[in-house]
Formats: structure tokens, C-alpha cells, sequence
């Protein structure tokens, strides 16, 4: 299967497009390319029985699809843990770098790599790698913004964009990290967060949305 293929069988993941159909659409704005292109491709994937593809309702990946999802992002993650574990890549240069080498990794080498790793369960962004027989991830789905003032919580993962994650580095807010919300500004401000009741940063609404959180209830955030 072509690297290309398979781009468009994670994204269709991502998308939720193992329980939904996901429009044309939205797949071509995801990876900037026609339309015309995403219908070809969509075809292409429908005869080869990873997708199911309704022209101008959309497309849903089959039980094989969604299998072969979930060890590509499965891959993927597992060369982002070795690549930080072990060669001392930054969290914000790995995504380009395992995006090349899940393409080239075969099944024996997915599993030497993972038994190496001592079966790690997340990435370094905080994502779940799907477990062995690609049992579905459960993420979660809320983000700071879903806190009330002076309620707590730990940051659990962050979507890979490497200009949010280049700033989080520079104001030290990674994953684990415990944070209290003190203040929301008006109209679209800045997020004021205390970080393990050391210091406080102002964090933009635009960033602050792609931080995922899991709540701490009745809890004092400690060192």
C-alpha cells in the first residue's frame, strides 16, 4: 500500500470516520489537495474494501480500514516515543519523522519495536497508542476552557502542531503538568493559568483549545 493511501486512511480515522461518513470536503482542506483528487482516492480505497464511499454524502471506514488505522497511528506513535526515549528529539520535531518511518515499518519490526519500548501507552503528545488487535483509543475530549475559575487539572495531551508545541516547550507546559484556571479575558482573550502553584502564564484562546486536560476534583495542586 502507497504512503499516500495510507495518509488517507489515518486522517479518516482521526476524523472519526470509524462510526461516521466524513465529507469529501472536509478530507481535501485536511491534507490541501483538490477535490477531484480526494474522489479518486476515495474510489480507489472503497474497491479495496477499506472504505465505503457514498459520492456527495461522504466516506466510513470498513472493519479492515479502521484496522489498518489504528497500526499505522500505533506505528507512528512508537517511533515518536523512540525517537524522544532515545535520541533526545524535541516533542515538537518527531511528528515529520515518524510520519516517514511508520510508512517504511513492517509488522515484525512494529513488534521488536514495541517490545523494545516495553509496550509504552502513550506518545510523547499524550495521544493513546492503540493496543495489540487495535482495540479503539478513548480520548479525552475536554480542553482547559471546559474548566470553571480556580478548578485544577493535569494536561493529558496536546494536538501535534509544532508552532503550539515549540510555545509550550518556551513557557515550559507539558504533558502531566497541574494547572489552576485564574482568570478567562473577554471577548476571545488570553487564558491565565498558575502552573504547579509556581508561577502563572497567559496562554491565547487559539492555543488553548488544542490542550486536553483530565480533571483534579477536590484536590490542591502540589509540586
Amino acid at each position: 500500500m502507497t504512503p499516500n493511501k495510507e495518509d488517507y486512511i489515518k486522517l479518516i480515522f482521526e476524523l472519526e470516520g470509524e462510526t461516521k461518513q466524513i465529507p469529501n470536503k472536509i478530507i481535501a482542506e485536511q491534507l490541501a489537495v483538490s477535490a477531484a483528487s480526494v474522489s479518486e482516492m476515495l474510489v480507489k480505497l472503497s474497491k479495496d474494501g477499506i472504505t465505503t464511499y457514498v459520492p456527495y454524502k461522504g466516506v466510513q471506514l470498513t472493519p479492515k480500514g479502521a484496522t489498518l488505522a489504528k497500526n499505522l497511528i500505533k506505528r507512528h506513535c512508537l517511533w515518536e516515543v523512540f525517537l524522544v526515549e532515545h535520541l533526545n528529539y524535541s516533542w515538537s520535531d518527531i511528528h515529520e519523522e515518524a510520519e516517514l518511518l511508520e510508512h517504511a515499518t513492517s509488522d515484525k519490526l512494529a513488534a521488536a519495536l514495541e517490545k523494545y519500548l516495553n509496550y509504552p501507552t502513550i506518545c510523547p503528545h499524550g495521544s493513546i497508542i492503540p493496543s495489540e488487535n487495535g482495540v479503539p483509543r478513548i480520548q479525552g475530549t475536554e480542553t482547559i476552557l471546559d474548566l470553571e475559575i480556580g478548578e485544577s487539572a493535569e494536561i493529558s495531551r496536546v494536538l501535534e502542531e509544532k508552532e503550539l508545541l515549540d510555545y509550550m516547550t518556551e513557557i515550559d507546559l507539558g504533558i502531566g503538568r497541574k494547572v489552576k484556571l485564574i482568570a478567562k479575558a473577554s471577548y476571545g482573550g488570553p487564558i491565565t493559568l498558575a502552573v504547579e502553584e509556581k508561577r502563572e502564564v497567559q496562554i491565547s484562546l487559539k492555543a488553548i483549545e488544542k490542550i486536553y486536560i483530565k480533571r483534579i476534583r477536590s484536590e490542591v495542586v502540589t509540586e
